[in-house]
């Protein structure tokens, strides 16, 4: 990312001034105790447990590899290695003041989904994290958007926190966890969709350390940091597409974080395929399923390297997806994208990406930006 803007003078580059919404920003908690003034007497006990060493709030949760990388760029850490995404006035600085992004959507770490257990004291959790991120990041600076997060894995309670959350008007979206368990077209999850719908929030899906590639942990790092993103954005985004999710709630949509772009148009031509000769299993969809995937389903650039910009145009002219891509930093990852990235696409699809498409997903920041 750009750190001044003479180092941005130094590498010709024009500061773009048009508005940058980054979908996927890492907000960090230092411990676990900041949570104690939000949860009720009976579960400060368990959030204080030393059983919950495991829970880790900062992303550090253990994947059975020894990852050849360190959690954030170096220029992000303090002098004790702690990345500054826990400091709302330093991720500004970062974020606003140095890359020029104007809407900042947080996501945090804290994947409460894929906890399968101890229902009660996981949607407290969720509950006392959503009220957390309001009071230490939303309230300090208005450039901050926030998730609501939940228990995806008990829906109508799910569904009864998205609309207490919902209430704070910088709230822009629901946050979940991929999950590998079970698929989110089921009917099962239908509560959550309706209340993020009706509540005009986005649902992002982001992968996790529990996530595993279609044949479970690989033996290197580098194979699962290949397939296990995008396989989740794949499989999940496939149930949304064929379980009629957009027929019932055609306003809704959905953003794919950190899983790349280069599987977009093989996805978009195979189910497009497959629902032409087996269409009849599915009587409820009436569209083609690319036609849904670019009306409803957004997928955020990170890690848009994988692509120089001259690939990126091929990839959108390919499967028409002008209206798909969102810009994305995952701050304060080690291979955060800059909007450098972007900065030699055509200015109608560089400005898809930094903004307009966000605009769509987003109509809370869209109605802010008017």
């Amino acid at each position: 990312m750009a750190a001044t803007e003479t180092d941005s003078a130094k590498r010709g580059k024009t500061k773009d001034t048009t508005p940058l919404v980054d979908t996927d920003v890492h907000e960090g908690i230092r411990s676990l105790e900041e949570l104690l003034p939000y949860v009720a007497p009976k579960w400060q006990s368990l959030l204080t447990s030393p059983g919950w060493h495991w829970y880790a709030p900062n992303g550090t949760e253990a994947l059975p590899y020894l990852a050849p990388i360190t959690h954030g760029r170096a220029e992000w850490l303090d002098p004790d290695g702690e990345a500054h995404n826990t400091d709302p006035e330093l991720t500004a600085q970062h974020l606003f003041e140095e890359e020029g992004v104007s809407h900042a959507v947080l996501n945090g770490f804290m994947h409460f989904s894929r906890y399968k257990t101890d229902p009660e004291f996981i949607t407290a959790m969720a509950s006392a994290y959503n009220d957390w991120q309001i009071d230490t990041w939303l309230e300090k600076d208005q450039r901050f958007r926030g998730s609501v997060h939940c228990h995806a894995q008990y829906p109508e309670q799910a569904a009864r926190e998205i609309d207490r959350a919902a209430e704070h008007p910088s709230m822009v979206q629901v946050f979940l966890p991929f999950d590998d368990t079970r698929q989110f077209g089921d009917p099962f999850y239908r509560p959550i969709f309706e209340a993020a719908a009706r509540n005009d929030l986005a649902v992002s899906f982001h992968h996790s350390c529990a996530n595993k590639t279609i044949l479970g942990y690989p033996r290197y790092y580098v194979e699962w940091h290949t397939l296990a993103a995008p396989q989740s954005g794949m499989g999940h985004a496939t149930s949304l597409l064929f379980s009629g999710l957009f027929d019932e709630l055609p306003e809704l949509r959905v953003i794919l974080l950190e899983t790349g772009v280069s599987w977009v148009p093989w996805l978009l031509f195979r189910a497009d395929q497959q629902y032409r000769e087996v269409r009849a299993n599915v009587p409820w969809v009436r569209r083609l399923p690319s036609e849904i995937f670019r009306d409803n389903i957004r997928v955020a650039t990170q890690p848009i390297t994988e692509v120089n910009s001259r690939e990126l145009m091929k990839i959108i002219e390919l499967g028409d997806l002008e209206k798909v891509f969102v810009f994305a930093t995952d701050y304060p990852h080690y291979d955060a994208d800059s909007a450098d990235v972007i900065g030699s696409l055509p200015d109608d699809i560089r400005n898809r990406i930094r903004y307009e498409n966000a605009f769509d997903a987003f109509p809370r920041i869209a109605r802010d930006a008017a």
